[in-house]
């Protein structure tokens, strides 16, 4: 708005190390282990989560104009819940053991997941033009298959061989370790055609499962600290306010964010409806805030040319005021008698 920055490639470059550094502290927090823990519940809520806006943000693009495989795109905006803001009311109110707790982090993970393979999918579409139903298989198989492999069976391998991260002498060792799997994760996943931040999101969740795990997540807070902020100034710094200054822009604003709620909630609440319907209610709007993950995907979107600048700034602008709005109606549910 001011016109103090001005994006330049060295901006470009540190913004998208930022993003990879947020995904992989995000799949650090991650542990394959605490979905066998969350039960039938966090499963339903967070499947339901992912579909129900899946589904109708994909149909209300396609409404707007765009072609179905960049409407797959728009809606992939509409699925990840950002677990950080909602945990972080949850640990104010000092509710984490509420059961309705349990059941909106352990949805998150099935969220993240499920958005992670979601974007996979949509972003190696965006090479092939039309979707035809045996491209999107092949596309389905190839995300699913990476998934699985890198995630599961390295899960599987650091839980056994951690050990070997203790053998250097020096305390950042383990630390220059897993940034190294970070990033050749993040490089490998683009050869599958995939996003880089899967990748880093994946070496998050294998990194999890080291007994250095509290320690990683304390060496790398300095570095989200310094490279994170690059993302987010970049993000912003793309946005032109003047194609929110209209009745249509802000019209398509009002409608998308409404939807992102009320899909959200609509999911967590039927995923959560047998715990009783007030369970089902904090749980819903727990959901309900997209936070720093939708505007990832927004800026995926820019890149890629999917979005144009309006439907950047209404994306980016959805995911701000989903989080900003859920947390005092989560903590005026939460304290209610």
């Amino acid at each position: 708005m001011l016109g103090w920055v001005t994006i330049s490639e060295p901006l470009e470059v540190l913004a998208e190390i930022g993003v990879v550094l947020l995904l992989f502290s995000v799949g650090l927090e991650t542990r394959l282990g605490d979905l066998k823990q969350v039960g039938r519940s966090a499963f339903q809520v967070g499947v339901l989560g992912v579909v129900i806006p899946f589904a109708l943000g994909s149909l209300w693009a396609h409404a707007n104009g765009f072609d179905w495989s960049k409407s797959l795109f728009v809606a992939a905006a509409f699925v990840a819940t950002s677990a950080g803001i909602t945990a972080r009311v949850l640990q104010e109110l000092q509710a984490l053991q509420r059961v309705e707790s349990r059941v909106i982090l352990g949805a998150a993970i099935i969220d993240d997941i499920l958005a992670m393979l979601l974007l996979g999918v949509v972003v190696a579409l965006q090479a092939g033009g039309e979707i035809k139903v045996g491209q999107l298989a092949v596309v389905l198989l190839e995300a699913i298959g990476f998934l699985a492999i890198i995630g599961w069976v390295g899960t599987r391998v650091m839980r056994r061989k951690s050990h070997w991260l203790e053998r250097p002498t020096n305390p950042l060792s383990p630390l220059t370790i897993v940034l190294a799997l970070c990033l050749g994760l993040a490089f490998l996943s683009t050869k599958f055609g995939l996003a880089a931040i899967i990748g880093a999101f994946l070496a998050g969740m294998i990194a999890s499962e080291t007994a250095q795990r509290e320690t990683l997540e304390h060496q790398t807070q300095p570095l989200l600290a310094l490279l994170t902020p690059f993302f987010f100034v970049v993000t912003g710094s793309k946005i032109d306010l003047a194609e929110l200054a209209n009745a249509d822009a802000l019209m398509m604003l009002a409608v998308a964010t409404l939807l992102a709620i009320a899909t959200k909630f609509i999911g967590g609440f039927l995923g959560a409806y047998a715990l009783g319907k007030r369970s089902a209610s904090i749980i819903g709007v727990g959901m309900v805030p997209r936070g720093e993950v939708g505007v990832v995907i927004a800026s995926l979107g820019l890149g890629t040319g999917v979005f144009s600048p309006r439907v950047y700034a209404v994306i980016v602008a959805m995911s701000l005021l989903t989080a900003m709005i859920t947390p005092p109606i989560l903590a005026w549910q939460l304290r209610r008698p």
